[in-house]
């Protein structure tokens, strides 16, 4: 279980290890702007490629952590630095884009090198005192030009004018996240995943070095680029960032495994659910729901479109959907009434989607959900990512790409299918469990009838359906009951087909007792 209080994997250190001791040839005035350390290489995607693919053949060496003292800072003391907005990078140039960086330590104890790149090199960013912010909390510690930072923060003129708007972070292991306009923080994707709920505990790589291309005035998209480390597999990533009403990121991935992956993921997805109206009776709080995302969404090879809504389950779940050209996966958060929260806080109507797009066949493999029991919603207990059918070989080298758009609408429409707008499980007054799907009103479904209803169960036993309109979706509610008898869990599912038409999503759930 991963808590969102805590470092998600270790920060490896950049070019510190290098020890190198430039000059300072870009100076600006002192608390202004970020410097470049004069100590400049060429750049090119294929070098960095090329020096991965060497890494690869090699044993996995710890980059140097930061100053002991950074990284035993309190959880109070961290709080008390931070960056200063007038000191981004590309600050009062006319570049678009403004970077900030957040200062290692505490749960981020090696640092992150960040390098701009121009003309085809390559200069270090300067860690500098002045480029931060503090209060009289903050202690006084020992600096290094190199130590590296722990993630950097991406801002630009989203809605106004010369207003510089946040819109995508990358901090923590190979974390990063994002949102669309008049979004707040929920879910987060990562390069990859190694060997997640495996016996031998799960490997979280590290994106040690990122590489900045200075972007042209006018400019829409940003690129960046990062070396990927860990003791099981090396790569690199590269990513094509737009911003707006939804931000699109294209990712262009290389990854060298060190050793035999079998447990792997690509294009992993990482999210809170607590509870909504499925488990509301285990939890005794204000809200009537919390999560960051409620649901999964795939759009598989045979062209189905399946929700599979979130669980939190008691024990530990794994579900695997197997598929051959897969055309996207992803984690939503549909409900955006403030009301189906009432969280002034959190603002969970708020939280973004996010929607995998692969570009070109990613062959067989299955879409993988795991779901870890929490308490808290300090816990990211969800996680889904794609899995390949055949295992990673050592020595490789495993070319992949993909989309990632970030927004409240992030899954791209599907040619018909109404969309599953709501699940709830309870009991009736005898003590039956009774399921409720309600659909999005489409005029694929206006004239829907029983004789459309497919469900079945795995285990168990389903009672007759019964058809409803809600007049508050315009759409039809499904409401049939379910006796699991002596089994302890059971693969539900509905839909509404007519023939060979598919009428709306399919809906499945893992109902455990």
């Amino acid at each position: 279980m991963i808590s969102r209080r805590t470092a998600l994997g270790v920060i490896a250190a950049g070019l510190a290890a290098r020890g190198a001791s430039a000059e300072i040839i870009e100076e600006t005035p002192p608390r202004s702007a970020a410097r470049l350390l004069s100590l400049s290489q060429p750049f090119s995607v294929e070098a960095l490629r090329t020096r991965a693919r060497a890494m690869a053949g090699r044993s996995f060496t710890p980059r140097d952590p930061v100053p002991q003292a950074w990284q035993d800072l309190s959880y109070d003391e961290y709080r008390s630095i931070w960056f200063r907005d007038a000191a981004a990078l590309w600050n009062e140039t006319g570049r678009p884009l403004r970077v900030d960086f957040f200062a290692p330590g505490l749960y981020f104890p090696r640092g992150v090198s960040m390098f701009v790149v121009e003309d085809a090199a390559a200069r270090m960013v300067a860690f500098d005192m002045d480029l931060f912010d503090t209060t009289d909390r903050f202690p006084d510690l020992p600096v290094s030009e190199s130590m590296g930072f722990s993630g950097l923060r991406l801002r630009a003129e989203l809605e106004k004018a010369g207003i510089y708007q946040e819109f995508a972070v990358f901090q923590g292991a190979s974390y990063f996240r994002a949102i669309g306009q008049g979004e707040v923080y929920g879910l987060s994707a990562r390069a990859l995943t190694v060997d997640t709920a495996g016996p031998k505990g799960e490997e979280f790589p590290d994106f040690t070095e990122f590489y900045l291309e200075a972007p042209d005035p006018g400019a829409t998209t940003f690129r960046i680029h990062a070396l990927l480390d860990s003791p099981s597999v090396t790569g690199v990533y590269s990513f094509d960032i737009s911003a707006g009403e939804t931000t699109v990121m294209d990712v262009d991935a290389v990854i060298y495994p060190r050793r035999r992956l079998a447990n792997i993921g690509l294009a992993p997805l990482t999210s809170m659910f607590l509870f909504d109206q499925t488990n509301r009776g285990r939890f005794d709080d204000f809200r009537s729901a919390v999560h960051d995302s409620e649901g999964l969404c795939i759009h598989n090879g045979r062209g189905e479109t399946l929700w599979r809504p979130l669980a939190n389950p008691r024990t530990l779940q794994i579900s695997q959907f197997l598929d051959d050209g897969m055309r996207g996966f992803g984690l939503m958060q549909r409900t955006r009434d403030f009301s189906a929260y009432s969280d002034l806080e959190a603002l969970y109507h708020k939280r973004s989607s996010a929607f995998i797009e692969p570009k070109g066949d990613w062959g067989p493999g299955s879409v993988t959900l795991v779901e870890i029991p929490a308490d808290r919603e300090i816990y990211d207990n969800i996680v889904t990512y794609w899995t390949p059918r055949e295992p990673l070989e050592s020595g490789s080298e495993v070319p992949y790409a993909y989309r990632i758009t970030w927004g409240p609408e992030a899954a791209p429409e599907p040619d018909a299918p109404a969309r599953i707008v709501d699940t709830r499980i309870g009991r009736d007054f005898s003590g039956k469990l009774v399921i409720v799907l309600d659909f999005a009103g489409t005029d694929a479904i206006e004239d829907v009838s029983a004789e459309d209803i497919y469900m079945n169960a795995s285990r168990g036993t389903l009672g007759t359906p019964r058809l409803e309109t809600n007049p508050d979706t315009g759409g039809p509610r499904l409401t049939f009951s379910f006796d699991p008898g002596e089994e302890t869990a059971s693969e539900l599912r509905a839909q509404f087909v007519r023939g060979d038409t598919r009428l709306s999503e399919v809906w499945l759930y893992r109902w455990t007792s």
